[in-house]
């Protein structure tokens, strides 16, 4: 059921591919909500997925954009602020890849410009997104910029190699930054450290099925859904989380607080 929380609210959203991501959840949502907005990814995973029915869908326009790029940042922001008639309210950067993971090196074997363009992908362009918005202006106050992230960031997990230390660098640029635009317009950011989720992505991570199945059992509410974490991203961009920033919001159904479960006892018992 929508309640208009974004009506007349504008923002960008990055990183929608396909049905499976949470960027398409939450273009949706926001759609539903009344916010409009632009969508954008890399001229590479545009020509993988389905943007392109999503901005049918949500009537957005597409503005290609490499988020490691200031100039294509530059041209992203200038004209999603003309297109939509006004300055921003939102942004999301739903963004992470890694080179190393995508060609199966270890850890103990990474090649190191590989893992330069996973924190610069995945960690630096939340950096380049913001300093670009403020350079140009474009946020409104008391607008909200959302990254999405995962604990992997804090603990230890097989197979995320590299992505873990690009999430850790995102969260420390959401705080540093967080402080700096909130003391500039009162803009506020965030990340979200989600479940994991079944995304195209996430589905790619050797060994997925198996921890998606622990995470499940670990978490007293279950693992929450894409469809979860773009009503919690939506509450986010809303007026309702004015005085929320600089935080890194666990979206894991109680996962990252909890020991020990029931279930995993029982299903380790001999």
């Amino acid at each position: 059921m929508a309640n208009n929380l974004l009506k007349g609210k504008r923002g960008i959203i990055f990183g929608a591919l396909d049905e499976n991501s949470i960027a398409w959840k939450t273009a949706l949502k926001v759609k539903e909500e009344g916010g409009s907005f632009t969508l954008t990814n890399a001229p590479i995973a545009m020509r993988m997925g389905k943007i392109n029915e999503l901005a049918a869908a949500c009537n957005a326009e597409v503005i290609p954009a490499d988020a490691t790029s200031e100039q294509d940042l530059t041209n992203l922001f200038s004209k999603s602020v003309e297109v939509l008639g006004g300055k921003l309210d939102f942004v999301l950067h739903s963004i992470g890849m890694s080179p190393n993971v995508r060609k199966g090196r270890p850890y103990g074997d990474m090649n190191y410009d590989f893992f330069l363009k996973t924190l610069d992908i995945s960690g630096v362009s939340f950096h380049k997104v913001m300093q670009t918005a403020e350079k140009l202006d474009s946020m409104n106050e008391w607008g909200s910029i959302v990254a999405l992230t995962y604990i992997a960031a804090q603990r230890t997990y097989p197979d995320y190699s590299d992505m873990a230390q690009a999430k850790a660098v995102l969260e420390s640029i959401a705080r540093s930054y967080g402080y700096r635009f909130g003391k500039l317009k009162k803009v506020r950011v965030n990340t979200i450290s989600q479940s994991p989720t079944k995304t195209t992505a996430g589905s790619g991570i050797s060994g997925f099925d198996v921890f998606f199945d622990y995470a499940q059992m670990m978490s007293p509410l279950g693992n929450a859904s894409s469809d979860d974490c773009a009503n919690y991203i939506v509450s986010l961009f809303s007026d309702f989380t004015r005085m929320v920033t600089m935080q890194n919001l666990m979206h894991d159904g109680g996962f990252s607080s909890t020991g020990i479960t029931e279930d995993l006892i029982q299903r380790l018992t001999k």
